[in-house]
C-alpha cells in the first residue's frame, strides 16, 4: 500500500480531519467506563455522595470527630464550618434542606474552593470513617468485630460491656491512644485499597450523616444519576457524531482515491507502447482497473476508520484498566496474547493465498474473454464442452482458494468471540473475589471489564484489518506496477517541430528493430526513402516484418538502431501528438467503438461537418450500407462493431481515417476483407482524393499494390526488393512468386 501513498496528497486535509475526529471518538469511548464507574460506586453504592467532605454536620458528629483530630486540625475544621442554631435568623435559609435544624444545631460548610476542600478531605476522611464505624458498633455491638474489630493499642471493641457509651469511653482515653486507633484504621484501609477505600468509606459516612440530618437523600442520588447519566449521553453523542463523520470522510477519501487511480491507470495505459503491453495482458489490465482498485478502496475506508482508532483504544484501555486494578493485568495479557497468536497464524497462512487469488481472477477473466470473443469459432468446432471444462477448471481453482481463505476467517471470528466471552467470565470470577474481599469496588470491576472489552475489540478490529489488508496490499502492488511502469515511447525533452510547409516524406536510415525481450532482430538495416505524394506498397511473405515497418512510423515502437525521418526530422525528436496528427492509420483488425457511426467517424475530427463525413463514407465505399439505413449516421454500433460484417468494419475504419485529412496514410492490410470489385473502386477513389498525401499500403494482394509508385519487398526483416511492379516482376524472385501465385501469368506480365 505504501507505493500508493503519494496519491493521497489531494486528500491530506480530509485525512488529518479524520484523524483528529478519531482521537475525539477514541477519548470519548474511553471516558464512558469511568462515568459508569461513578454511577455504580458513587450513584448507587454511596447514594450520590461524590464528595467525602460533608456539606453539613450535626453538633454531635462534630464533637465526635474532634476526638480523632489534633488541636490544629480541630481549629482548621471549625474555621471552615459555621454553626447554625435553630433559634438563629439564618436557620430558615437551611431548614428546608436540613430539617433536623429545627431541633438541634448543625454546622454548615463555608468554602467551595477546591484546594480547601482537598485539605479538608485529607483531614476529615479517616475520622469520619472511624466515627461512622463506632456509631454502627453502638447500634449493633455484635457486629463490632466485623466492622472495626481490634483497632490496635490494646482495644477490641467486641469485648466492650453492654450499655457502654463508646464515644464516652474514647473521650476518656488520652489523645495519643486515640491517634493510634486512627492509625490502625488507616493501615487497614491501606490494605483494602488505599485512597479509593478511604474515599468510599468517607462517602458512606457522609451519606449516613445526611440521613441523620433528615435530608432528601433519594433526591440527592437521583440528581447525581441524572447528571452523570446526562454527561454520558452527551459524550456518547459526541462519539456517534465523530464516528459518522469519520465514516463519511473515510468513504470520500477512499472513493476519491479509487477515482484518481482509475483515471491515472487508464491514462497510463493509453500512453503505453507495444513494448509495455507485453508485460500486462488485456484481462490483467481490466482486473487491475476494476477488482484491484475496488479492493484498495474498500480497505482504505476501513483503514482510515481503524488504523488510528484501534491503537488509541488499545493503549488507552490498557492504561485505564491497569489504573482500576493493577493486580488483574494478567487477564488482559492472556487475552491479547491469544488474539495475537491467532492473528499472526492467520496472516501467515492467508497472505500467500491472496497473491494467488488475484492471478486466478486474471486467468478467469482471460478464459471468459476468449470464449466470448471467439464464441463462433468454439461453436463451429463443437468445442463447447472443452471450453466449459476449461472455464470450470479456472473457476474451481479460484473458488477453492477463496474457500480456503474464507474458512480460515470463519474459524477466526467465533474463536475471537470465545476469547472475548472467556475473558469476561475470567474478569467476573477474579474481580468478584476481590470485591468480596473489599480489595476492589464493583464499579471498578465493571469499568475494568469494559476497558478489557475495548482492548479486545481493538485487537479484533486490527485482526479484521489483517484479514482484508493482505489482499488489498497485493492489489495495490499490482496497480503500482502499472502506474510505475516506465513508458518506452515518450515525448523528447527538447522537442523539435516539423518544418512549415510540412512535406510528407518518409525516410528509413539503417533501421534495425527488435521487440522487447526478443532474442533476434525483426528488421535488419532497412534503408529506403518515400517521397511526398507517393503511394508505396509493402509486400512480403507472412512474418517478414511488413506491419512492424509501418508501426514504427507513428512510434508505436521505437527503433532499436538507426532513424526514421518524416519531413526531414527524426520522429523521436518530435512530440508524439504532433507526429500522430500527421498520420491517418488504419490497422489490420478493424476497431469500432460502441455508440453511433457518426461518433466513430468524429473520432478522427470532432469538428468535422456532415458533408465531410459523407464524403469520407463515399470514398471508403461505405455510403451504400450507411446512408440507406433509416438512422443513417446515427446507426448504432455495437461493442467492437459486432453488428457489421468484416468488410463493412474495414470500410468504416477507412472512412474514419479519411475524415482526418492527414498528409500521411498507412493502410495496414486494410483491404483484406473486401471483395476485388470493392477493392478496385476504393483504390480508384483513394488515388483521386489522396493524390497530395503519402500513402503506405501493406497488403498480400498483388492487385491492391500493383499500381503503386514503388513497392517494397521484405523477406525475414530485410529489404530484398524495391521498385515498380514491372521492375520487380523481372528482378525479384520473391515478388514474382507471390504475383504468379495470385494472377494469371498473362495478367502479371501485362
Amino acid at each position: 500500500m505504501k507505493r500508493l501513498l503519494r496519491y493521497l496528497k489531494p486528500f491530506i486535509f480530509l485525512l488529518l480531519l479524520a484523524i483528529a475526529l478519531l482521537f475525539v471518538q477514541a477519548n470519548a469511548d474511553l471516558a464512558l467506563p469511568d462515568y459508569m464507574l461513578r454511577i455504580v460506586n458513587v450513584g448507587i453504592q454511596q447514594g450520590g455522595v461524590d464528595n467525602p467532605v460533608p456539606q453539613a454536620l450535626r453538633l454531635t458528629t462534630m464533637e465526635r470527630l474532634s476526638l480523632f483530630l489534633s488541636a490544629d486540625e480541630q481549629a482548621e475544621v471549625l474555621a471552615q464550618y459555621t454553626r447554625i442554631d435553630p433559634s438563629s435568623s439564618e436557620a430558615q435559609n437551611y431548614l428546608k434542606q436540613y430539617p433536623l435544624l429545627s431541633t438541634e444545631p448543625i454546622y454548615i460548610l463555608k468554602t467551595t474552593e477546591a484546594e480547601t476542600q482537598k485539605r479538608l478531605e485529607q483531614t476529615l476522611a479517616k475520622p469520619l470513617i472511624v466515627v461512622f464505624g463506632l456509631e454502627q458498633v453502638a447500634h449493633n455491638p455484635e457486629a463490632a468485630a466485623g466492622m472495626l474489630g481490634n483497632l490496635g493499642a490494646g482495644f477490641d471493641l467486641s469485648q466492650l460491656p453492654p450499655g457502654v457509651d463508646v464515644f464516652a469511653f474514647f473521650k476518656q482515653l488520652p489523645e495519643v491512644q486515640r491517634m493510634r486507633i486512627l492509625e490502625a484504621v488507616n493501615q487497614r484501609l491501606a490494605i483494602l485499597g488505599g485512597e479509593k477505600a478511604i474515599r468510599q468509606g468517607a462517602g458512606r459516612a457522609v451519606l449516613a450523616e445526611y440521613e441523620a440530618l433528615d435530608m432528601d437523600t433519594q433526591r440527592l442520588q437521583t440528581g447525581f444519576l441524572f447528571r452523570v447519566g446526562g454527561q454520558m449521553l452527551l459524550i456518547a453523542l459526541v462519539s456517534a457524531v465523530a464516528t459518522v463523520t469519520v465514516g463519511l470522510l473515510g468513504s470520500r477519501i477512499a472513493a476519491g482515491l479509487a477515482r484518481d487511480l482509475r483515471h491515472l491507470l487508464f491514462e497510463k495505459v493509453m500512453r503505453f507502447s507495444g513494448a509495455e503491453f507485453e508485460h500486462f495482458s488485456t484481462a490483467s489490465v481490466i482486473t487491475r482497473a476494476t477488482n484491484d482498485i475496488t479492493q484498495v478502496q474498500t480497505v482504505l475506508g476501513f483503514l482510515i476508520r481503524m488504523v488510528f482508532y484501534a491503537p488509541i483504544i488499545g493503549i488507552g484501555g490498557i492504561l485505564r484498566a491497569l489504573d482500576k486494578s493493577p493486580s488483574m493485568w494478567w487477564t488482559i495479557a492472556l487475552a491479547v496474547g491469544i488474539l495475537l497468536t491467532l492473528i499472526i497464524t492467520s496472516f501467515s497462512l492467508a497472505m500467500p493465498k491472496f497473491r494467488v487469488i488475484q492471478s486466478l481472477i486474471d486467468r478467469l477473466n482471460l478464459v471468459a474473454r476468449e470464449n466470448l470473443s471467439g464464441m463462433m469459432v468454439v461453436r463451429s468446432f463443437n468445442r463447447q464442452k472443452y471450453e466449459e471444462s476449461r472455464f470450470d477448471h479456472a473457476n474451481r481453482l479460484l473458488t477453492d482458494t477463496n474457500l480456503f481463505v474464507n474458512r480460515l476467517f470463519v474459524i477466526m471470528m467465533p474463536f475471537m468471540m470465545l476469547v472475548m466471552n472467556g475473558t469476561t467470565m475470567l474478569i467476573l470470577w477474579v474481580g468478584g473475589r476481590q470485591v468480596a474481599q473489599a480489595q476492589m469496588e464493583i464499579g471498578d470491576m465493571i469499568a475494568f471489564m469494559q476497558y478489557t472489552m475495548q482492548i479486545v475489540f481493538a485487537f479484533l478490529m486490527i485482526s479484521m484489518l489483517f484479514i482484508t489488508f493482505p489482499r488489498a496490499d497485493v492489489s495495490a502492488h499490482r496497480i503500482a506496477d502499472v502506474l510505475e511502469m516506465p513508458v518506452s515511447v515518450v515525448d523528447p525533452l527538447h522537442p523539435r517541430h516539423f518544418p512549415e510547409p510540412f512535406v510528407p516524406s518518409i525516410e528509413f536510415r539503417n533501421v534495425t528493430f527488435r521487440y522487447p525481450s526478443a532474442d533476434d532482430d525483426v528488421l535488419h538495416n532497412l534503408t529506403f526513402r518515400i517521397e511526398a505524394g507517393q503511394t508505396v506498397g509493402i509486400m512480403g511473405t507472412t512474418g517478414s516484418g511488413k506491419s512492424t515497418v509501418v508501426n514504427l512510423i507513428p512510434r508505436f515502437y521505437d527503433v532499436t538502431e538507426g532513424a526514421i525521418l518524416v519531413s526531414g526530422v527524426d520522429i523521436r525528436d518530435v512530440p508524439l501528438r504532433e507526429l500522430r496528427d500527421k498520420i491517418g492509420y488504419i490497422p489490420q483488425s478493424s476497431v469500432l467503438f460502441s455508440g453511433s457511426i457518426e461518433g466513430n467517424l468524429r473520432f478522427a475530427d470532432e469538428d468535422a461537418d456532415e458533408e465531410t463525413l459523407k464524403l469520407a463514407l463515399n470514398i471508403a465505399q461505405a455510403a451504400d450500407f450507411v446512408l440507406e439505413r433509416p438512422q443513417g449516421l446515427q446507426t448504432a454500433v455495437a461493442q467492437g462493431g459486432m453488428n457489421f460484417s468484416g468488410g463493412q468494419k474495414q470500410r468504416l475504419s477507412i472512412a474514419r481515417a479519411l475524415v482526418k485529412r492527414a498528409p500521411i496514410y498507412i493502410f495496414d492490410d486494410s483491404f483484406s476483407a473486401l471483395d476485388y470489385r470493392t477493392d478496385a473502386r476504393l483504390r480508384q477513389a483513394l488515388s483521386k482524393q489522396l493524390r497530395h498525401s503519402t500513402v503506405l499500403i501493406v497488403s498480400q494482394r498483388i492487385a491492391t499494390i500493383k499500381n503503386a509508385d514503388q513497392i517494397l519487398v521484405l523477406d525475414e526483416g530485410r529489404l530484398v526488393g524495391q521498385g515498380t511492379h514491372e521492375t520487380l516482376m523481372v528482378t525479384n524472385e520473391i515478388y514474382r512468386e507471390i504475383a504468379l501465385s495470385q494472377l494469371r501469368q498473362q495478367e502479371a506480365l501485362a
